[in-house]
């Protein structure tokens, strides 16, 4: 399978979100069909692990997508909760874009 090529110039939309006590921004695009096909993914703490590690995880979801994995594919793959809650990071994020999942965990000091 070969990568469906993204075109130079794209709208993405930026989210920005709080998942684990810890504020992120997210920057995603679509496919002209509507369908997700690439994420970035920055912590509020820059050069911090989780920052690095949210990052590499979008990388890794962009490349997924764009060689065909749909985001329902991926969102159900990543850790979720017994409450159907996302794990992690990249999880929030899809499950607030792609699905009807629940909204990431609020921490009790911030909005979303």
């Amino acid at each position: 399978m070969s990568r469906a090529p993204l075109p130079s110039r794209r709208t993405s939309e930026i989210i920005d979100f709080q998942h684990d006590s810890l504020r992120y921004t997210a920057s995603i695009s679509r496919f002209d069909n509507g369908h997700l096909a690439e994420v970035f993914l920055d912590a509020e703490k820059v050069g911090a692990a989780a920052s690095v590690i949210a990052r590499d995880l979008a990388v890794t979801a962009s490349l997924a997508l764009q060689y065909g994995c749909p985001a329902t594919v991926l969102r159900k793959a990543l850790t979720h909760d017994a409450r159907g809650i996302a794990a992690g990071p990249l999880g929030a994020l899809l499950d607030l874009v792609e699905g009807s999942m629940p909204a990431p965990r609020q921490s009790d000091g911030g909005e979303a």
